[in-house]
């Protein structure tokens, strides 16, 4: 993995969006990278650890140009997580997934890894769409997470005020519960659904009985207004419950 001024300086303005030509083509020249290739993008919330800035190659031949928090052109920061850092990712014969696997090995997160694209001047896309991958990484999070694996959710941070409203609208009831049946309520549904909506898989986990995780779930169903067997209406209360999750609302 690399670090220096030469790379925040170059790679700066295309993970800025500044994606011209010239300027991907310089960068390709001076820094030995091609200019056509698949590179990903990743943002962390946090410095990366001295590990994870030192590192060779991985193993699968991925190349990494770190460009840190003060890369010109605000390539290193993302718009609400200040103090973040960014890399770009020559990949190699794995994928984005890889990446993120090989940062979380390594003490680093939360961060958001972008999809591949196919060329230096495309980095400023790949950077935005790392960030979004990013936010979707709820508060105190150490997971480092690919886009890919988070649409649903990236599709509620890329659009805040409906992510709230959907929260409301959802969940308004819920939260308006005393705090410790709100979080019984909350956790007996995220069991349920980790357990592939098994109620008795969910009850072994729990530690309770069968009927105590139908009559919760049926009194979730009651406060929302939503049906569990309802493909539309689960999916309301799934995407609310990541709302949820990225809010500051308690649970």
């Amino acid at each position: 993995m690399r670090r220096g001024t030469r790379y925040e300086t170059l790679l700066g303005p295309l993970l800025d969006g500044r994606g011209r030509l010239d300027l991907a083509q310089r960068a390709a020249r001076v820094l030995g990278l091609p200019e056509r290739g698949r590179y990903a993008v990743v943002v962390l919330g946090a410095p990366a650890p001295e590990a994870a800035a030192a590192a060779g190659p991985d193993p699968d031949g991925a190349r990494w140009c770190w460009c840190g928090e003060d890369a010109p052109g605000g390539g290193g920061r993302v718009a609400g997580r200040p103090g973040v850092e960014v890399a770009v990712v020559l990949l190699g014969a794995s994928g984005p997934a890889a990446a993120a696997a090989r940062l979380g090995a390594l003490g680093a997160g939360p961060g958001g890894v972008s999809p591949v694209v196919g060329s230096l001047a495309e980095l400023g896309t790949a950077r935005r769409l790392a960030g979004t991958a990013l936010l979707t990484c709820p508060p105190g999070s150490r997971e480092v997470v690919t886009l890919d694996e988070r649409l649903p959710t990236a599709l509620l941070v890329s659009r805040p005020e409906l992510s709230a409203r959907l929260l409301a609208e959802v969940f308004g009831p819920l939260l308006a519960l005393a705090p410790a049946e709100r979080a019984l309520l909350v956790g007996t549904l995220e069991a349920w659904l980790e357990c592939g909506g098994s109620v008795g898989r969910a009850s072994a986990r729990l530690r309770c009985h069968r009927n105590t995780v139908f009559n919760r779930l049926r009194r979730l169903e009651g406060l929302t207004e939503r049906s569990l067997s309802r493909p539309r209406e689960l999916v309301d209360l799934v995407l609310a419950l990541d709302a949820l999750h990225l809010s500051s609302a308690p649970r």
